[in-house]
């Protein structure tokens, strides 16, 4: 069922001729299948849906360096856990949430969004991520009682929801490579606190996360990289590079303004 949901990030709304600076976060591998794929979904992004990403790699540990990610239009953590410094990917999510930067989070992207928020939001600051730290009192990311690693598994959209949106669908069949989710005993509290789990899998488990009060701010415990082999890129990352390029052209208009209001 397609969605009705509106948002500010529609593309008929989005000037085609706009550039958006996009850092992809994360330690890129060889071995790491969704990284090999960037290159085909940039390039299609760019030939079928005139969205031109200009992307820069920024390894973990430079995310961790203050400032590093100021002047990007948008922040993509993508897969790779653990990575080499998981303060910088836990500083890649923060960023883009206080600074309302476009964020993008695929599977450990997604892992890091809920520590970052569970930690500096939830009231949660000694929660760890069990794969990182596994001798932590209290783990907000935990490992499944079934891994997804290869997996494809149905996820069910929440109605109202940017994701409703972003997919037009009321469920859809994504693909998995991870061991690890949230901890069903902090759900509530970070619910509470504002992180809106939008998609869930046929028992109920977070898939898809967001916040209701920012410009674009969404992660997926799948891996919608892996769907790069299809005609189109997959919804959520066309929405992301939407939204990154509506960010670059809204703020090179106001940069304009600006400086005529200076020679003015």
């Amino acid at each position: 069922m397609a969605s009705s949901t509106s948002s500010p990030f529609t593309p008929a709304a989005t000037p085609v001729s706009a550039t958006a600076r996009v850092a992809l976060v994360g330690d890129r591998s060889a071995d790491v299948a969704a990284h090999g794929r960037i290159p085909a979904i940039l390039r299609q992004l760019r030939d079928r849906d005139g969205l031109v990403l200009d992307a820069y790699w920024v390894p973990t540990p430079d995310a961790a360096q203050p400032g590093l990610l100021d002047g990007f239009d948008a922040v993509w953590l993508l897969p790779g856990s653990p990575y080499v410094d998981e303060a910088g990917a836990v500083e890649a999510a923060r960023h883009a949430r206080t600074n309302r930067v476009p964020f993008l989070g695929t599977c450990g992207g997604f892992q890091h969004a809920v520590v970052e928020f569970a930690r500096n939001v939830a009231g949660l600051p000694d929660v760890g991520h069990a794969e990182v730290d596994p001798d932590a009192a209290d783990h907000v990311v935990v490992l499944l009682a079934c891994s997804l690693k290869g997996h494809e598994a149905a996820v069910r959209i929440e109605r109202g929801s940017l994701a409703e949106w972003v997919f037009g669908v009321e469920r859809s069949v994504e693909r998995y490579h991870c061991s690890y989710g949230v901890s069903a005993e902090h759900l509530d509290r970070l619910r509470a606190a504002g992180l809106r789990f939008s998609g869930v899998d046929e028992a109920g488990d977070a898939r898809v996360l967001e916040l209701a009060d920012h410009p674009f701010f969404l992660a997926t415990l799948f891996q919608p990289e892996l769907a790069s082999d299809q005609p189109r890129v997959h919804p959520v990352i066309r929405a992301f590079a939407t939204a990154a390029i509506s960010q670059a052209a809204r703020l090179r208009t106001a940069k304009h303004a600006a400086l005529s209001d200076l020679v003015a």
